[in-house]
């Protein structure tokens, strides 16, 4: 595969586009996502331009992974949740919307997921989420 260095999220990771950050270091960046399946619905993308997880180099995947984790445990704490679904999609026929490696963070039973980039979620109360997200992390 070739990577596109024209989709949203690496748009994001440039600046070239607004997110709700709630988590950043040298490897990856994690945010709310705008269309979410269920409330707190989080996304945590490498900064490395990869496409599907079988192309992201192993030194970049556990630095990855260990954000995936720091989220769960914020999403956890904040929305009171016994479970977060964790999802990861590679390539269109999976389902895969935006051609780079990302995780889905939901905050729900699986049973109760709304269709995925079906609609825009509420704005400010994502962002007021976010908020309370990147407190949690930067403590």
């Amino acid at each position: 595969m070739s990577y596109q260095d024209n989709n949203v999220f690496a748009k994001i990771l440039r600046g070239e586009l607004p997110c709700f950050k709630i988590y950043e270091d040298e490897h990856s960046l994690a945010f709310m996502d705008i269309m979410p399946q269920a409330d707190g619905h989080a996304l945590v993308i490498p900064k490395y331009p990869a496409e599907t997880l079988a192309e992201l180099p192993l030194d970049y995947a556990a630095p990855l992974l260990a954000t995936v984790q720091k989220v769960m445990a914020a999403q956890k704490s904040l929305l009171k949740v016994e479970g977060i679904v964790l999802m990861q999609l590679n390539g269109t026929a999976a389902g895969q919307t935006v051609p780079h490696l990302h995780f889905h963070l939901i905050p729900t039973h699986l049973s109760e997921l709304k269709r995925h980039g079906a609609e825009q979620g509420d704005m400010g109360h994502i962002k007021s989420q976010a908020v309370e997200l990147a407190k949690l992390l930067t403590q």
